[in-house]
């Protein structure tokens, strides 16, 4: 047998969180790791209380048209990332990485080019995450340094999506 590498290790229970999300269009799953221990998990899905795009039926945005990456105000959820921060402390948090994994509701694959919105990025920068890992296939990934989001303010420009 062999043995997974430990950012795969960590992917993985990511991706079984997503399993928790609640969105029809894309669940994401985000725990939060700090010196090899997590610190918290987090998925997608409405806030406590309210009703759940999957048990509603609908999504609005999807309803809407509205592109991928745009216009999440309108959304029902809390997403992925920020659920995990929100279930931490900022001192747990302080130079740890975030493990990041998004699957199409609808077919299961991957989700393409997955990234934090905007929103998501502002508060893990706030939250003195260090890093973003972001699964793209069952084995590759990619490692975002938040350094990089601070330097390349993408709001500057007015640029939208990801």
């Amino acid at each position: 047998m062999t043995r997974t590498d430990k950012v795969n290790y960590y992917l993985d229970i990511a991706e079984t969180v997503a399993e928790r999300g609640t969105c029809l269009r894309r669940n994401f799953g985000a725990i939060i790791v700090c010196n090899d221990e997590i610190v918290s998990t987090g998925y997608n899905g409405a806030p406590r209380g309210r009703a759940n795009c999957i048990d509603l039926g609908v999504c609005i945005r999807e309803k809407l048209g509205i592109p991928r990456g745009e216009r999440y105000e309108i959304c029902r959820s809390v997403h992925a990332e920020a659920n995990a921060i929100i279930s931490a402390s900022r001192k747990e948090m302080l130079g740890s990485t975030l493990y990041l994994v998004g699957k199409d509701a609808k077919t299961g694959e991957y989700v393409e080019n997955a990234s934090s919105c905007s929103m998501c990025k502002r508060q893990i920068i706030n939250a003195g995450i260090e890093q973003v890992i972001i699964r793209l296939t069952k084995n590759e990934y990619t490692i975002v340094q938040v350094t990089d989001w601070i330097l390349n303010d993408e709001s500057l420009l007015g640029k939208f999506g990801y």
